[in-house]
């Protein structure tokens, strides 16, 4: 018999040997798998690296994630993604690889329960649809039958172990020191920044990126959907996560609810994970109260393009007049910066906008850095940099700060 056929002629003993009757901890369950494998005659065959992999598989299947949990331990692999039972994909160094390993539906399941009951959530048919995180992080999409005709769809976002700093930014090419630098002052002296971006362009990484600039002896509130967010240095900091309804009765708390609980807990800044819909009107109305230094983000392919959502995510939340609406995004935000991924796969600052005022019924904005493509090298690299465009008009918090420019 080959690996794989001893590995899942041992998996199917696994019920009768493991005591589910009590809680188990991993040295207890990891004790029980060692006598199941040491009466493996079959097993003599196989080298010992082979047999220290099986007992390590079985572990997994057992206590963990079964064969998804070496890919979230992998620090190469980027994204997982589970379509149905039969299709796995990752994302590792940059490229999309379809997987031969497959679920059975049943055990597909019960993985998808054990990631959600971790973070207190809940899926099922009645609420097909969840976003959750596993313990290292990572983030978790799920959707579930009838929404998802082929299957339960599983997506995970892993991050990186080490947080991203600036510095690794700029060795990455993502951001010039010069560039890196005026950000790094405007976040000291409290300039509302919003971050744009499409998907996996880097927004919560850059938003983690400048949370490092805020000075230490201030009150930060986070507010997220699913926590992510890795900001270190800061003392006073508190995390705020959404909650979606239950069975048992629980209502759901939105991000509109915990911006307003997050106004009456003194916060110096407010970091919003992501604005997707009418909270956006909250976040602005926080960053128009003296909330200076607030930090969010949103979906867009452009600076430009987010100014227009980021309207239409307002209205959303209130029946506003639109020159009322544009006048709260202009007074609200300071600054811009939109990120992209390239065709070459990598992840730079393309634009840092100011936003410079309103008239005429019109937003106003200040291009400050922009990104310039220069062609590809021999590898298929996209060479450019970002290049400055225009000074900052609006120097009054950096004044007020003490910061020169």
């Amino acid at each position: 018999m080959d690996y794989i056929q001893i590995r899942d002629a041992v998996k199917q003993k696994l019920p009768g040997i493991i005591d589910y009757s009590r809680e188990l901890t991993d040295e207890e369950v990891e004790e029980q798998i060692d006598e199941l494998l040491g009466k493996e005659e079959r097993l003599q065959t196989l080298p010992l690296k082979k047999r220290q992999k099986l007992h390590k598989e079985i572990f997994h299947a057992v206590r963990k994630l079964d064969f998804l949990q070496e890919l979230v331990d992998d620090s190469s692999v980027t994204e997982i993604m589970i379509n149905g039972t039969d299709t796995v994909f990752v994302e590792q160094n940059g490229s999309l690889l379809q997987l031969e390993e497959k679920f059975e539906e049943e055990k597909l399941a019960d993985i998808i329960q054990q990631i959600v009951a971790g973070c207190n959530r809940v899926v099922n048919e009645a609420s097909p649809v969840v976003d959750a995180r596993l313990s290292n992080g990572s983030r978790v999409n799920i959707v579930m039958k009838p929404i998802a005709l082929n299957g339960p769809i599983v997506t995970i976002r892993r991050f990186p172990d080490n947080p991203v700093r600036m510095k690794d930014l700029i060795d990455f090419g993502s951001i010039t020191q010069e560039a890196a630098e005026f950000l790094k002052k405007l976040v000291q002296a409290r300039y509302n920044i919003f971050i744009s971006g499409g998907t996996g362009s880097g927004k919560t990484t850059f938003l983690n990126v400048l949370s490092d600039f805020i000075p230490g002896e201030e009150r930060v509130i986070t507010i997220e959907d699913s926590a992510e967010l890795k900001i270190q240095n800061i003392p006073n900091l508190v995390r705020l996560e959404t909650r979606n309804s239950n069975v048992e009765g629980c209502m759901p708390v939105t991000i509109r609810d915990l911006i307003k609980t997050a106004l009456r807990m003194r916060p110096d800044r407010i970091v919003v994970g992501e604005v997707r819909g009418g909270e956006a009107l909250d976040m602005l109305q926080a960053m128009n109260t003296g909330h200076d230094g607030s930090l969010s983000t949103g979906h867009a392919n452009a600076a430009e393009d987010m100014l227009g959502r980021l309207e239409t995510m307002v209205l959303m939340g209130m029946d506003l007049p639109l020159a009322a609406v544009k006048k709260q995004i202009a007074s609200g935000i300071d600054i811009l910066v939109h990120l992209g991924r390239l065709r070459d796969k990598t992840r730079k600052v393309l634009q840092i906008v100011e936003i410079a005022g309103f008239n005429n019924g019109d937003i106003l904005t200040r291009m400050l850095y922009e990104f310039e493509e220069k062609g590809e090298d021999k590898e298929g690299k996209i060479r450019g940099k970002l290049v400055k465009r225009g000074e900052i008009m609006h120097e009054e918090k950096l004044r007020a700060a003490g910061i020169r420019i």
